[in-house]
């Protein structure tokens, strides 16, 4: 009898021991970095949400540009963040693969906007000067992909804030200017004499089909510390659930949620957000959609310059797919 309660006992604890082995483990908190305009708007809802539930796990830092928080992801001071898809492939090089792409969460966003009515085509723009943001980045490699796919020549001059070149196009004094949303919103709110000229999500997808190149413009993506995904799967399952509700909110109720968007400081004010939604082009992909699409854009990056994705296509361990 003391053979057989002994055998028990030792079951029992084999099974205790097993169970804890299996329960996954719960982040005490999970740092969550995302950008105002765009890549941001997709998450206003679980920012605000978060803000009024002490028990939310997520701490969120809302940054006003990528390069604020470049050296956070380098240092591994974060545990998902928001952020352009290239800037993606640049730091998934820099960390040694170090990160993963969970979703992309934005696509096109960039548009020409001319204070006139000269520009009917991407033609028209040979000749011309275009003042332009996001030099060495994703909106410089996306006009140069454009310009060279279409023959044209053009100068290109290049301001490093969005705002500044927002406010000289509504004050008049630049005629053609590259804009993302929601800046492009902004200039067109207050000077109505600028027009929407050429989108440029339409101009890249003429572009690649004259090329022969495959990948639709994806601008924007969710990243995820390998080390984090692999430890707490579970919680990236929720986060991701969460942030598709989150997209889907704003596409679906954008009157509600311009006023959300604004509230947590992604775009200033909430009527430039509502006409924003619309032309921001917010999603949420995830699985092999993602993953196919990604790495057709990536080798259209890497085709027409090697250094915007660092060098080297990403290969597949870049992926985050549950």
């Amino acid at each position: 009898m003391k053979k057989i309660i002994a055998l028990l006992m030792c079951a029992v604890l084999a099974l205790g021991i097993l169970a804890g082995c299996s329960k996954e483990a719960t982040p005490d908190a999970i740092r969550v970095f995302t950008l105002k305009g765009p890549t941001g708007m997709g998450m206003a809802k679980m920012i605000y949400d978060a803000s009024s539930n002490e028990t939310a796990p997520y701490q969120f830092t809302v940054a006003a540009a990528p390069d604020e928080i470049t050296a956070e992801i380098i240092n591994g001071n974060y545990d998902i963040a928001a952020l352009p898809t290239n800037l993606a492939a640049l730091l998934y090089a820099k960390t040694g693969g170090e990160l993963m792409i969970g979703a992309v969460n934005t696509l096109g966003v960039l548009y020409v906007l001319e204070n006139g009515n000269t520009i009917q085509s991407i033609e028209d723009l040979a000749g011309r000067t275009i003042y332009a943001t996001g030099k060495a980045s994703t909106p410089e490699y996306v006009l140069n992909y454009i310009l060279a796919a279409n023959n044209i020549q053009c100068e290109v001059i290049y301001l490093t804030e969005h705002s500044e070149l927002a406010t000289q196009m509504s004050a008049g004094s630049v005629v053609i200017g590259m804009l993302p949303v929601p800046n492009a919103t902004t200039v067109l709110n207050g000077n109505k004499e600028v027009r929407i000229a050429l989108n440029l999500t339409e101009e890249w997808e003429k572009a690649a089909e004259k090329n022969g190149d495959d990948g639709a413009l994806y601008q924007g993506c969710v990243v995820i510390r390998r080390e984090f995904a692999e430890k707490y799967p579970s919680a990236v399952k929720a986060f991701l659930e969460e942030y598709k509700a989150s997209v889907d909110f704003v596409n679906n109720t954008p009157e509600e949620a311009a006023g959300v968007i604004a509230e947590v400081g992604i775009i200033p004010a909430a009527p430039v957000a509502l006409k924003a939604i619309p032309d921001a082009n917010i999603v949420c992909i995830v699985g092999d959609e993602m993953r196919i699409g990604l790495d057709g854009f990536f080798k259209v990056l890497y085709k027409f310059d090697p250094a915007s994705v660092g060098g080297n296509v990403p290969d597949e361990n870049i992926y985050y797919i549950q």
